[in-house]
């Protein structure tokens, strides 16, 4: 154990300072997302387009870089749904997805893993193409749904997260394993709260 923290904390006094940034970044972030505050997404954007230079740079998780633009791309988008989503021009309310829903996100998910893993581990250095490639896919679709303002998104998060938490833990970035850890509570904490608003909302109707 004595050990484990000892490369915690040697890991935080080797952090490139856009790892620093990125990682601060991305806490504003998701404290503001789970408030449904709409400047979520301009700390989004700065966070990602960071970590996309230290994934791609420091870690070789590629396909992880290629999220992480993605996620840019979408934080612009995300301001536009946050605030005139609606059929009314108005901001979004928190909604569910149904089980087909979910089942046909799980399946096209799932295919999207095994042909960007498959090519990534054929043509690239690139590391644990296969569990980059399930983040990734299911990452971005939690992406969609946080966009819609969909009470899945933290579920989906929540698992990509633990993923998180294994592979940076397998190429010994310790530090980082712990920072997803927290991001699976506050995840865990998005969920509760977003669900008291559609309980809400449904006694309301």
């Amino acid at each position: 154990m004595s050990d484990f923290f000892s490369n915690v904390i040697y890991d935080g006094q080797s952090l490139h300072k856009a790892e620093i940034l990125a990682t601060i970044f991305g806490f504003i972030y998701i404290i503001l997302a789970i408030k449904q505050n709409v400047w979520c997404w301009f700390w989004g954007i700065l966070s990602c387009g960071l970590w996309a230079w230290v994934t791609y740079n420091l870690y070789n998780f590629y396909i992880d870089a290629i999220l992480n633009i993605f996620y840019v791309v979408m934080g612009f988008l995300g301001i536009y749904q946050w605030k005139f989503g609606s059929k009314e021009k108005q901001q979004l309310h928190v909604t569910q997805l149904n089980i087909n829903q979910h089942i046909m996100i799980i399946a096209i998910g799932l295919g999207l893993t095994i042909l960007l893993g498959y090519f990534f581990d054929k043509y690239t250095p690139a590391h644990k193409t296969y569990l980059d490639a399930l983040t990734t896919a299911f990452a971005i679709s939690a992406t969609f749904m946080t966009i819609q303002k969909k009470i899945g998104n933290w579920i989906y998060w929540i698992v990509v997260d633990l993923i998180y938490i294994y592979m940076y833990w397998a190429v010994g970035a310790y530090l980082f394993m712990l920072l997803f850890i927290f991001n699976t509570i506050l995840a865990v904490k998005g969920y509760l709260i977003w669900r008291k608003i559609v309980v809400r909302d449904i006694k309301l109707t």
